[in-house]
């Protein structure tokens, strides 16, 4: 399969940029597939931004704001693909991969990727294959979502107010002090709650424009990962 292929290259790049060593957690870099538009990267707290190009190396901490009408394809670890888009901002909390020494990449040990989302809007598509071991996370104010197996979806925010709307496969979404709420491929839920149950995408305008960026950025996260293998590591 295509996806397992590329899947797998980018864990090889990521490995040999790591500085993992044999039994030990390595911070990685999230790796950029395409930008449109002006999109910077950096630390927040010293106000720190420079612009991101293809040869970005985006660590946990960075932060990545996108102007508007920008957007950002990257891969934050190999089962996690994702789109940022225009006037959005998000924070790598972590990026981290275990490997012992003496396995290869296909065998390779937990990854992480724990993700803020402060405001705007991120479209992932989850792969995580057959070798499991990966951990996935997108944290907003009012929560924090978690894939469950192959999905695709997207979080939106303003601060006040975030919508998790699931095109493909499902989502977990555990909200402080709430019961944790399960999202199934076309279908949306909005934080604070209004709706105990979420409801269906096609009865939101909203989450009918979601479910339509969410299904042209997963061909276009399939087509950049596949022009990033042909590039190969830089």
């Amino acid at each position: 399969m295509r996806l397992t292929l590329i899947v797998l290259s980018i864990v090889l790049c990521l490995l040999l940029s790591s500085g993992c060593s044999k039994g030990i957690s390595g911070g990685i870099a999230a790796t950029v597939f395409s930008i449109k538009g002006r999109v910077v990267f950096g630390t927040a707290e010293r106000n720190n931004f420079r612009p991101v190009t293809l040869k970005s190396r985006i660590h946990s901490g960075d932060t990545v704001r996108s102007s508007d009408g920008a957007s950002i394809d990257l891969a934050f670890i190999p089962p996690a693909l994702a789109q940022l888009g225009g006037d959005s901002e998000i924070t790598m909390d972590e990026l981290s991969i275990t490997k012992d020494g003496n396995q290869t990449a296909a065998v390779m040990g937990a990854r992480t990727a724990r993700i803020r989302l402060n405001r705007g809007k991120v479209i992932v598509l989850f792969m995580p294959g057959d070798n499991g071991g990966s951990q996935f996370a997108i944290t907003t104010d009012q929560l924090t979502i978690k894939p469950d197996s192959d999905s695709l979806f997207s979080v939106w925010t303003d601060g006040k107010t975030t919508r998790v709307t699931c095109t493909k496969g499902k989502v977990a979404a555990p909200a402080d002090a709430q019961a944790p709420t399960t999202i199934t491929a076309g279908y949306v839920q909005e934080w604070p709650i209004t709706r105990k149950e979420p409801i269906r995408a096609t009865e939101s305008a909203s989450a009918q424009i979601d479910v339509t960026e969410s299904l042209e950025a997963e061909q276009r996260l399939e087509d950049d990962a596949h022009n990033w293998q042909k590039r190969g590591p830089f």
